[in-house]
């Protein structure tokens, strides 16, 4: 009986990874079709979605969706895709999870044609047997005009956003990144 309940188990995981997986997609669907109905069920009432930067920051559901007017608002044409997703499961919570999408997306705020390459952390909880964004945290590796993307990603302030030049939120911020610099810095 431990082997049929082991392969529940798993399956009941596979078919979560799939769920998660097109949460990801509908929310980048949802932001290029200005679909607030669909973005808003997204997330849990009480979700949280923010970024290093503090650009970006909304506790619950009322407060993403003013963000989101905001953002939209300004924003014409725009595709968003997903890349590689990771998702991760524990036994002890088996209606949560976490996860790390990687994406790309190609915008018009402001008129002005951009591209920009992120990565989402993401907390995930099962509502009424919904897979639903409990935390959402996005983190720009460039948001820059395409005019500038050939140069732009070496720039050290390479997130442009209401006209304000910002640090990247990530490689450079990684304890990874930053271990590796500093012992082939003091080995070079």
């Amino acid at each position: 009986m431990t082997e049929l309940n082991d392969l529940i188990r798993r399956v009941e995981k596979l078919e979560a990874r799939a769920e998660i997986g097109e949460l990801a997609s509908a929310y980048a669907v949802a932001c290029d079709e200005h679909d607030m109905p669909r973005l808003l069920s997204l997330f849990t009432e009480d979700a949280v979605f923010d970024s290093p930067s503090q650009l970006m920051v909304a506790h619950g559901v009322g407060e993403i969706e003013a963000m989101f007017v905001r953002m939209l608002s300004i924003r014409g044409p725009a595709f968003h895709w997903t890349h590689d997703h990771f998702v991760r499961f524990d036994d002890a919570t088996p209606d949560e999870a976490t996860g790390l999408v990687l994406s790309h997306a190609e915008t018009t705020p402001d008129d002005v044609v951009s591209i920009a390459a992120m990565r989402y952390e993401d907390r995930y909880r099962r509502v009424d047997g919904r897979w639903r964004f409990a935390h959402r945290s996005i983190h720009f590796l460039y948001y820059v005009p395409v005019t500038e993307f050939a140069s732009g990603l070496n720039a050290k302030l390479r997130v442009l956003v209401g006209g304000r030049r910002l640090p990247a939120d990530y490689p450079e911020n990684l304890p990874v990144w930053q271990a590796f610099a500093t012992m082939h810095a003091a080995n070079g």
